[in-house]
């Protein structure tokens, strides 16, 4: 799985730079860590703004002004705190396209509900509305966490090509 995610990085790298994208991310579940290998590309501030690592709920309605109600009401593993989160991240940038990542890695924190695995991802643009998309993922903290952020740079690479440039 880390190789697919490489080669996607740098796809997604080609991509943005292409069309003149510039990404902002919101992650949870994830810790950073799509962060961590979008900037392991040289030349990724051509591209990349900033990343928001929100993984307590204050974090999320501090830094991406996630409605407090979403996280009472559906939870920080939902389809509206995801959305919420896409879109904070892309309002507090100066990106114009955004991905949010929030979901239960494990092992531990699943219900019969939301089991381990459970992730929600929401892609933000400047010239597409939000879209939320739901994984239950299988496999170890380590697995479901490089699943979610392949599954992420999947979509936003389709995305990113679909729209007109920047």
């Amino acid at each position: 799985m880390i190789e697919t995610l490489k080669k996607l990085v740098l796809e997604t790298a080609r991509t943005l730079q292409e069309r003149g994208y510039i990404l902002t991310t919101a992650e949870s579940c994830t810790g950073g860590g799509l962060s961590y290998w979008l900037t392991s590309v040289p030349g990724s501030s051509d591209w990349f703004d900033r990343g928001y690592v929100t993984y307590s709920n204050d974090a999320k309605t501090e830094m991406l002004q996630v409605d407090p109600v979403i996280l009472e009401n559906q939870g920080a593993v939902s389809e509206a705190a995801a959305r919420a989160m896409a879109e904070g991240a892309l309002r507090n940038s100066r990106a114009n396209i955004s991905i949010a990542i929030t979901g239960i890695a494990g092992p531990d924190g699943g219900t019969a509900e939301k089991p381990v695995g459970t992730v929600w991802i929401a892609w933000s643009g400047k010239y597409f509305n939000t879209l939320a998309q739901h994984f239950v993922f299988t496999g170890d903290r380590q697995s479901i966490r490089l699943a979610s952020m392949a599954s992420a740079l999947e979509k936003l690479i389709e995305l990113a090509r679909l729209q007109r440039s920047a």
